[in-house]
């Protein structure tokens, strides 16, 4: 197979701007699946898709798709993706990729039993920038790295029935917009020895703001913050003990980095060119995979987004944050 042919499942904003860049990168999407017949309709005249189905069942059983995008809000993700797999389908799940870890260890194994990929839309891993980042680092460039930090700030709602805000939606800064610091934290340092916590909860006991100091092996620490009810400089830094990466704004999306010496001396300097908003290059990195047949991701394997999410589970026990479809589980 030299190309997948893509679905689509459901029609937010997410899914837009993914659909976008599929176009943008000339692959085959072939089908989308809303929950009616009229959204389904619409999302496929607007990007041209050939089939539109008013379910993610009907979906999820077109003998025509090879790989499914799930782009529901994320209580909704372990219910896509578990219907896409058991139809023989390989998955991209957007971030954060579940709810909690029991969700997404279960879809870890049932790609396995199946011999299928999931593999988590982190997409800020696969955009060039960071790529670049990698190498940097793995070169040696900055010696020991000590710190890592980095923020996810936005000014988005207060409305208690705005999805960031209910609980019953998983609403809440941290799995949907501190997932990326704390995936970039894991990127660069690992996995974290020790975790430390603190939040300011909304009404609705959603968290409207998160802050994290973590250690990791060698005794780097890192340090994170999200808030959904306030716009910062959306900034991170790799700091090692012979140079730095500064990444400017907005630090998760295509953008600029400076390599800075500790004399204030600038080595290396890059700006990001890219068509469109660089969600093809997790899709193409699928593809990639699903070719050679390796059902576990490099850049980001699935045995690390599992583990990602445990992080989260950890910082969201410390914070007091527990969503109703956790109710009678085991805390």
């Amino acid at each position: 197979m030299t190309e997948l042919r893509w679905g689509i499942l459901a029609t937010g904003g997410i899914a837009h701007a993914f659909a976008s860049d599929l176009r943008t990168a000339g692959l085959d999407l072939v089908a989308v699946g809303s929950r009616s017949q009229e959204s389904a309709d619409a999302f496929a005249a607007e990007f041209e898709i050939p089939r539109a189905h008013a379910s993610y069942e009907a979906l999820a059983a077109d003998p025509d798709v090879d790989i499914i995008y799930v782009s529901t809000p994320h209580p909704m993700h372990h219910a896509g993706a578990k219907l896409a797999l058991e139809n023989g389908k390989h998955v991209l799940v957007e971030k954060a990729f579940t709810v909690n870890r029991a969700e997404a260890e279960e879809l870890r194994q049932l790609a396995a039993d199946r011999g299928l990929l999931v593999m988590e839309a982190m997409w800020t891993r696969y955009l060039p920038h960071m790529v670049r980042i990698r190498e940097i680092i793995a070169e040696g460039t900055l010696g020991e790295i000590r710190v890592v930090t980095a923020d996810h700030t936005q000014k988005i709602s207060d409305d208690p029935a705005h999805r960031l805000n209910a609980l019953e939606l998983g609403g809440g800064a941290l799995l949907d917009l501190g997932i990326y610091p704390i995936s970039f934290i894991w990127d660069v340092l690992g996995a974290p020895e020790t975790v430390t916590a603190s939040a300011r909860l909304a009404d609705t006991g959603a968290d409207a703001e998160v802050a994290t100091i973590m250690t990791h092996a060698g005794g780097a620490v890192s340090t994170s913050v999200s808030s959904s009810r306030a716009a910062g400089p959306n900034a991170a830094a790799v700091i090692g003990t012979d140079a730095r990466i500064e990444i400017d704004r907005v630090w998760y999306a295509p953008t600029s980095f400076r390599v800075v010496a500790p004399n204030g001396d600038v080595l290396e300097s890059y700006e990001s060119d890219i068509d469109g908003r660089g969600m093809q290059y997790q899709a193409l990195a699928a593809e990639r995979l699903v070719r050679d047949g390796i059902l576990e991701g490099d850049i980001l394997p699935i045995a690390e987004s599992v583990a990602i999410m445990g992080t989260l589970d950890e910082i969201r026990a410390q914070i007091g944050v527990r969503y109703p479809s956790e109710e009678g589980l085991d805390a």
